[in-house]
């Protein structure tokens, strides 16, 4: 009698390691996956994001202005930035959201998510989530003239090609 309760319970704790295995190996589902983004806040992080980004980005309309000013309205500056922040505005925050689902589906067990979802539900995790806007905004800063200066490079590079075609396609065929 000792010896089968024994083995019920070993094979009742297989099955239910065996469970737990599967359900945490799942594949993370829609459900899963929203109360994540809901733990990260993520319709305000990217609202933060967007934020984040304005000031850099009127940073180089400011210098591509002050570059033309001579071409361009004295508006300009203010004008291009108001376009620049309704843009943004109007962008569909909701609908990009659940347009990620599917990739954190894919690329998520459940295990994971919950783990993340725990992670970011936590004061560590809501603390991330807080300065991570700042910590973009600093990082976008210090990283706007190396982009702008790799950028810049990039087209004189490409600009350097073209007139290296334009000359090729204009010499005379040598004949052999």
């Amino acid at each position: 009698s000792d010896w089968s309760s024994d083995v019920c319970s070993s094979d009742l704790a297989f099955v239910c390691l065996t469970l737990a295995q599967t359900s945490a190996d799942a594949p993370a589902s829609k459900e899963d996956v929203e109360k994540y983004l809901h733990a990260v806040h993520s319709h305000e992080m990217m609202l933060q994001m967007v934020d984040a980004m304005a000031k850099p980005m009127h940073q180089m309309v400011h210098e591509q202005c002050a570059k033309d000013k001579d071409n361009l309205p004295a508006d300009c500056e203010a004008r291009m930035n108001k376009s620049m922040d309704d843009m943004m505005k109007q962008m569909p925050f909701d609908e990009m959201i659940d347009a990620m689902v599917p990739a954190y589906e894919k690329h998520f067990t459940k295990a994971d998510m919950d783990a993340l979802t725990t992670f970011y539900s936590a004061p560590t995790g809501q603390k991330v989530l807080r300065e991570l806007p700042a910590i973009m905004s600093e990082a976008m800063e210090t990283m706007m003239p190396i982009m702008r200066k790799s950028i810049d490079h990039m087209n004189q590079g490409l600009q350097d090609q073209v007139a290296k075609m334009r000359t090729d396609a204009n010499a005379p065929a040598s004949k052999n």
